[in-house]
């Protein structure tokens, strides 16, 4: 069981690091810090997230990856 565990840990890290880096996890950020500082508002959906984060870029090139 112990060689179990062990592959399992670094699959559990490696998923970890590759949704950090990939930008998955940031609604899940989002949804933790909303809840935690005001638990009666309400959270965006991960639609209405992930178009406020366009815009956002699109609002300011130097936050995005746009060519032109």
């Amino acid at each position: 069981m112990t060689a179990v565990n062990g592959v399992r840990r670094v699959v559990d890290r490696v998923r970890w690091y590759v949704r950090e880096v990939s930008g998955e996890s940031v609604y899940d950020h989002y949804v933790a810090h909303a809840r935690s500082h005001d638990p009666g508002a309400k959270v965006m959906s991960r639609r209405e997230f992930e178009r406020s984060r366009m815009d956002a870029r699109e609002a300011d090139p130097r936050e995005g990856f746009r060519c032109c």
